[in-house]
């Protein structure tokens, strides 16, 4: 890539309706653990006009009230009147629900290295699936993110919370935001575009809109050092945004994948992450492999850093491990990637333990990426030292 380029990003609130589905998910999911920590749940939801469907393979031995469940997240996300097309009160609850595979479940319970006579604990849990995840890190935000992908989950947080304090009492669930930053030597230099779409009420005009998002939601959330007088601001460009949310587009689980990751800075493996207990590889060693690169550059070791990990179903230990620093590394990626194999352990067993992936934290990560925010495990750079040490 040239190093100097424009790259965007986007997000979307809670109330966009894959967001709806995604975070139904995540609270089932986080139900089933809290009873019952081995629970197995793949769990996926689907929403439209008066309607949720919740689907998937759950093997839990705690009850789950999944109306109750779902009723509960529609109407905390702000979707409580029949008149604006989805009402958590009312709407239709549908499940269609089964225990997992008993051949997934075999591999998962007893990996390839058990059964073949290992004795290491860590052998046993096997890999829920085939696959390879992606981390990332780079030095360009506080929360070691790329900031395109910041902003963007800025100023969707925003809005929920403009909306949901009342200060712009006008606006309802559904939005969406991007941002286009303009890279200069590699580097942020300025914010060249900002879009953002709010559902509202039909009643407030387009004029009272338009200023009081530049007022109230960009200029709270985008640095003004970023912003230059040809930064180019688009809000609600089609001119009206008054069906929104299942009502007006179907939700479904898993479709923001970017959304949920670095915003496209780095690949992706294709798996999504709500719903999965975290034997689902897709998602536990993504959060793994975030926790690894943010070390790395928490450590000092590159500015920039990309990991691939991929499984074999059934087998605890990945058949590869990739780094990538893209020429920033202080040392060569080889020693880098040798030190990240004697501090880290990426066995799913092991993963589950390093970050307490038993708990049930699931709900929490749903919304504005599931990475750069304080407080969830695979934030931490507890492991600068020990990455150090090997270095």
């Amino acid at each position: 890539m040239d190093k100097n380029f424009l790259f965007t990003s986007e997000s979307v609130t809670e109330g966009h309706p894959d967001k709806v589905c995604d975070l139904i998910a995540d609270t089932i999911l986080d139900a089933a653990i809290k009873g019952d920590p081995a629970s197995r749940i793949a769990c996926e939801v689907c929403a439209t006009t008066g309607m949720v469907m919740v689907m998937g393979e759950f093997t839990t031995s705690e009850y789950i009230d999944i109306p109750k469940l779902v009723r509960g997240v529609v109407t905390s996300i702000g979707y409580d009147d029949p008149t604006v097309g989805f009402d958590g009160k009312t709407c239709a609850v549908l499940t269609a629900i089964d225990e997992q595979s008993p051949d997934i479940a075999m591999g998962v319970s007893r990996a390839e290295e058990a059964r073949e006579g290992a004795q290491n604990p860590a052998d046993e849990i096997g890999a829920g699936d085939q696959g390879m995840m992606f981390g990332y890190a780079c030095n360009e935000t506080a929360e070691l993110m790329p900031l395109p992908v910041m902003l963007a989950h800025g100023l969707t947080r925003r809005l929920t919370e403009a909306r949901k304090a009342g200060e712009l009492k006008y606006l309802r669930p559904d939005g969406k935001a991007q941002v286009t930053v303009a890279y200069e030597d590699g580097r942020p230099a300025y914010v060249d575009t900002v879009v953002v779409s709010t559902q509202h009420a039909p009643d407030v005009d387009e004029a009272t809109l338009k200023r009081d998002v530049r007022e109230k939601i960009i200029a709270k959330v985008v640095p003004k050092n970023l912003l230059r007088k040809d930064t180019k601001i688009h809000i609600n460009p089609t001119g009206r945004f008054v069906i929104g949310g299942p009502a007006g587009d179907t939700g479904v689980t898993g479709r923001k994948i970017i959304v949920d990751t670095y915003g496209g800075m780095c690949p992706h493996g294709g798996g999504a992450f709500s719903g999965k207990d975290p034997t689902k590889v897709d998602r536990s060693a993504s959060y793994y492999a975030r926790y690894v690169c943010k070390n790395i550059v928490a450590a000092g070791l590159a500015d920039r850093v990309q990991l691939q990990v991929a499984y074999a179903i059934g087998k605890a230990s990945p058949v590869s491990i990739n780094i990538d620093t893209f020429g920033t590394g202080r040392v060569d990626d080889a020693r880098i990637l040798a030190a990240v194999n004697k501090v880290f352990d990426f066995r799913p067993y092991s993963i589950i333990r390093a970050l307490d992936l038993r708990s049930p934290i699931y709900a929490t990560t749903t919304n504005y990426g599931h990475f750069g925010k304080p407080g969830l495990p695979w934030e931490r750079t507890d492991k600068v030292d020990a990455l150090k040490k090997e270095l």
